[in-house]
């Protein structure tokens, strides 16, 4: 059994690596069918039916870098990055919310791509090597240093993120981190450290955030999620034992929860024993493939 469709993932556009690399091709393409992706800064724009509103090339800021996205309808579609612009790392924006839940599923991962190229290419504009301002090659998808002694190429980061259902004798822990609304309980994660198999980074997490061992971590499904650009890698692993030692600066609380208990939290029930994570977030579909084994 698989979870899916997730959200942020499944774009509908070709991202035509062969245009990317060749500059002439990319050149052609940038006329007057090619499509701009309206954004109010990193955040999407809609038009009057609610969709991503869309422009022309002409619409961009004249001293903006052009990222090529791919091909719709043979159509090139391209995100425009403001020399202005301040890349964020904040996900907590109703804009967003709103885009998260009212988008189709092709248009959200459409937006999720650009989002997280955009906001690279924000936090990009130097070289970490030697420091030298950086420019745009390859359509968008790498930066190169302008140095001609160091010449360093960059490209956009992904960040692997272990998100994980621990359970024990049909339970499962669940906890709740401060930023986390009133009531509002998701499974564990963290970020895969240098030099960690994802099987280590789960059992590291959690015991380091709920002091519980674990044995044998399966993988489930994954999701890439655009705050700012992550990879939630969805697993599943057994605990060796029940009794939590909880890291209070990682978690305000954690406990055990029965199937029914969860179950109850996904129908939403007013007397469920916490709020369970929202339809788009990773989380609600690991707990829903847990349910329905």
């Amino acid at each position: 059994m698989t979870i899916g469709p997730i959200a942020f993932a499944g774009s509908g556009l070709d991202r035509a690596d062969q245009i990317r690399a060749d500059a002439d091709r990319l050149a052609a393409l940038m006329d007057w069918r090619a499509r701009l992706l309206m954004l109010d800064g990193l955040d999407p724009v809609f038009d009057v039916d609610g969709a991503l509103a869309w422009g022309s090339l002409a619409d961009a800021d004249p001293d903006a870098e052009l990222v090529f996205l791919g091909l719709a309808q043979n159509k090139a579609c391209f995100a425009a990055v403001s020399p202005t612009l301040l890349g964020s790392v904040a996900p907590a924006n109703p804009r967003l919310w709103a885009a998260m839940s009212s988008l189709g599923h092709e248009e959200l991962a459409t937006y999720g791509t650009a989002r997280s190229l955009i906001d690279w290419h924000a936090r990009h504009r130097y070289c970490a090597r030697c420091g030298n301002p950086t420019m745009l090659a390859k359509g968008g998808w790498q930066r190169n240093c302008t140095n001609e002694v160091c010449k360093a190429e960059h490209f956009p980061r992904v960040d692997p993120v272990t998100i994980m259902l621990v359970e024990h004798d049909g339970r499962l822990l669940l906890g709740r981190q401060p930023r986390f609304p009133p009531r509002r309980l998701s499974t564990l994660a963290g970020f895969v450290e240098p030099g960690e198999s994802i099987e280590e980074a789960v059992a590291r997490e959690v015991l380091e955030e709920a002091g519980v061992s674990v044995g044998k971590v399966s993988y489930v499904g994954s999701q890439p999620w655009p705050f700012p650009s992550s990879l939630m890698i969805g697993c599943h692993a057994e605990a060796l034992d029940d009794a939590l030692t909880i890291d209070r600066t990682e978690l305000e609380e954690a406990d055990w929860f029965s199937r029914d208990e969860v179950a109850a939290a996904m129908r939403g029930d007013d007397d469920a024993r916490f709020i369970a994570p929202p339809p788009q977030a990773i989380a609600h579909h690991l707990l829903k493939w847990w349910l329905a084994r």
